[in-house]
């Protein structure tokens, strides 16, 4: 009269009809099999357990760190102590944060782009093109705080580097993201971002992160609490999504980028701008959307630098299966003139670099 399984009601419950009861344990049974994976009947092929005992097996977790993953992806030997050296460099990076950030003053020197160089800007400056010196993994280094090219002497290898230590350094006094940039060449580094061999960006925020490139997918790593960077992601693809990160005032805009913007706006985009550029690009890359710093009026050719900027980041988006554009072609096939060389930029979703393409063919 009861349920089949043998369980029996408490004494202050009425039994429940026959009818009633088989009708519950059918359903029991039906939500039992959606709701639970059935295992293997054999417990040696059951994933966890263990025949001999028939018990739970911890299985540990493997974390695959980058040397690893460099190694299991075939990245040539000299470049992949390159990548791991740059790495290395997110330490000292991020220990200055506490060495230098309390001072918000400028040091009294400027950029070759005419910006305030402050305490950390020079610090990360100097933690990069030092060690890579000390290193001799490099011939040739460009940064973005430095106003001509440094040759390495008696280089181990042909490699350039460019490098904007800091990105989004002016948000340091409010304690928002910023992250280091990097790409790399086989040889001198006035050359078009298409020649590129490996980029890659660390981001210094509530984790440090590491997203790399060598030509075969884009990659993510998180440095754990031992100090190594271990794989969090592989093969990142850039979604479809509806963000839109725009510099540049919007008084400011020239028409075809306004229409452009105006298009966003209608279908949908939510605006997220905070400043740094690499830490904009991040979130693009992977929640969809697109980057944009225009050429506007008074600088129409743009604000961010093709060298240290532009060119590391669009070859990972586009890598990701993303695109990359100044509004008329993909900026990686220019050859920069000059060290210093800026460029309008939009960077994110094909659909996104292809609508703003036909707005300017359009006039």
């Amino acid at each position: 009269m009861y349920l089949s399984s043998g369980i029996r009601p408490h004494p202050g419950f009425l039994p429940c009809p026959v009818s009633w009861q088989k009708t519950r344990d059918n359903w029991i049974i039906i939500l039992i099999n959606l709701r639970v994976k059935r295992l293997p009947t054999d417990p040696d092929a059951r994933p966890g357990y263990s025949g001999e005992k028939r018990r739970l097996r911890r299985d540990p977790v493997v974390l695959m760190i980058l040397e690893d993953f460099l190694i299991k992806s075939g990245t040539e030997k000299n470049l992949a102590e390159l990548i791991l050296f740059l790495s290395e460099q997110a330490g000292p990076v991020r220990q200055g944060f506490l060495t230098h950030c309390m001072n918000t003053s400028v040091c009294g020197t400027r950029n070759m782009f005419g910006e305030d160089q402050k305490p950390l800007d020079k610090y990360a400056d100097d933690v990069f093109v030092e060690g890579l010196k000390k290193s001799r993994l490099v011939r040739y280094i460009a940064t973005e705080e430095q106003d001509r090219i440094i040759e390495v002497k008696d280089a181990k290898t042909n490699f350039g580097v460019v490098i904007d230590p800091l990105d989004g350094s002016s948000l340091l006094d409010v304690n928002l993201c910023v992250g280091s940039i990097i790409g790399i060449y086989p040889g001198p580094v006035l050359m078009k971002g298409s020649a590129m061999v490996a980029a890659l960006y660390m981001l210094y925020g509530p984790l440090t992160l590491l997203t790399v490139t060598t030509g075969h997918g884009v990659h993510e790593f998180v440095k754990d609490e031992t100090g190594k960077f271990v794989l969090r992601e592989e093969n990142i693809r850039i979604p479809e999504g509806k963000i839109y990160a725009p510099g540049a005032l919007r008084r400011d805009y020239l028409p075809a980028h306004a229409r452009w913007i105006a298009g966003l706006e209608s279908a949908g985009y939510k605006l997220r701008f905070s400043g740094c550029f690499v830490a904009d690009v991040h979130q693009i890359l992977h929640k969809g959307g697109v980057f944009t710093y225009p050429g506007y009026k008074g600088k129409e050719k743009g604000k961010l630098r093709i060298l240290y900027e532009a060119n590391p980041m669009g070859m990972i988006v586009c890598e990701a299966g993303g695109a990359v554009s100044n509004g008329s072609t993909d900026y990686r096939e220019i050859r920069p003139e000059a060290i210093d060389q800026t460029t309008p930029i939009y960077i994110g979703g094909k659909k996104e670099i292809s609508q703003i393409e036909k707005y300017m063919k359009e006039g």
